[in-house]
């Protein structure tokens, strides 16, 4: 009886856009990699990853959220800990050493830390709560946030440190505290402006400079080019599914994961690019509803944190193919190509269904 009475608040809406997300992503999956001999296998694991996140979304809707706070503060420390490892026996790949070897297999912590991030924030600015307004809680929130992002940022791993920056800015900014903290975060982080430009690395600068300039780089550019030639070729309503010249014909380079958006922009065309957008910002919507109904202020925070990832990931993505952010390797949330990615994002969804499932009292009938 308590079972089935948790699962009638369950928000089937949300569940049934983040699958007809994850539907059309497998699409265009598909499109993008069905000519490409070493690819073409690509939509298949991509629909094996969407049942394993499916599953995985349901086993933690079922969990009771609350007794997350159990696994707070040990959480963060492992997870703290993985970074350190990282830092100092990581396997480099793509630039970066951010993977651990694992039995042959890579695993990335810091998929992973995203969720334990915002567990541990939620919990941490849930149990202070009636003393954020105190500087020295506010000033201990920011150390326990920089520590992993410093260490992110040493890997390097500009992106993702740009990303838990923006979930923890978020959390804190609704966690409970004053106008003149929010004045004096901003003060500190202008502050620090000058010194971690000093200290980036050379291809943080680089895309920051091809951003800022495209003509310091052509060859670094190409793929935004191409991007832009393929989002405004499509048209209204775009060349049709598997027939965008820039995708088949492969001037478009990493057209699955990070410029997927550009091919659904050249074969969808405007009118399908922004139902898919208006798809992604439904689910955003809808977590943010979770948060708004929840009943503690732990449960509230979980779910903003997952609303944060979700937006500031499609901002991002949709950005960079349209060459108003720099390129940063951020993946369109559901619908690009990654094991990792949609598995992490459906566990994310989970959360915030626990959260929503446990809102009210259980009433006995």
């Amino acid at each position: 009886m308590r079972e089935r009475s948790l699962w009638r608040n369950f928000d089937w809406a949300l569940l049934a856009v983040v699958l007809i997300l994850c539907g059309l992503g497998i699409a265009m999956i598909y499109s993008a990699t069905y000519n490409t001999i070493d690819l073409s296998d690509h939509w298949l694991r991509q629909v094996v990853f969407l049942v394993i996140g499916v599953i995985a979304l349901f086993a933690v809707a079922a969990f009771d959220y609350r007794q997350l706070e159990l696994f707070a503060v040990p959480g963060y420390l492992v997870f703290v800990a993985l970074l350190i490892l990282v830092d100092v026996v990581g396997t480099a790949q793509g630039g970066a050493q951010s993977w651990l070897n694992i039995g042959g297999t890579l695993v990335q912590p810091t998929e992973a830390g995203k969720f334990l991030l915002i567990i541990f924030l939620a919990w941490y600015l849930s149990w202070f709560h009636d003393r954020m307004g105190q500087l020295q809680y506010l000033l201990l929130a920011g150390v326990l946030l920089v520590a992993p992002l410093v260490l992110v940022y040493l890997q390097p791993d500009f992106g993702m440190t740009i990303t838990y920056a923006f979930i923890g800015g978020v959390l804190i900014l609704v966690g409970g505290i004053r106008i003149w903290q929010v004045l004096l975060m901003a003060g500190a982080v202008l502050a620090a402006s000058p010194f971690i430009w000093s200290t980036m690395q050379g291809y943080m600068l680089e895309r920051i400079q091809i951003f800022l300039d495209p003509s310091s780089n052509r060859d670094a550019t190409y793929n935004i080019n191409q991007a832009l030639i393929a989002i405004g070729s499509g048209g209204w309503l775009g060349k049709g599914w598997t027939y965008g010249s820039q995708n088949q014909l492969h001037f478009l380079r990493v057209r699955h994961t990070d410029f997927i958006y550009s091919v659904i922009a050249e074969e969808w065309g405007l009118i399908g690019s922004l139902i898919m957008l208006a798809l992604l910002l439904f689910v955003v919507w809808r977590v943010l509803r979770i948060a708004d109904q929840a009943r503690d202020h732990f449960g509230r925070l979980l779910a903003v944190g997952v609303a944060a990832i979700i937006f500031f990931q499609i901002v991002v993505n949709v950005g960079m193919n349209v060459s108003i952010m720099p390129v940063t390797g951020l993946t369109l949330p559901f619908v690009s190509y990654g094991g990792s990615s949609l598995v992490s994002m459906l566990v994310a969804v989970g959360l915030a269904q626990s959260v929503i499932m446990r809102h009210r009292k259980l009433e006995f009938q």
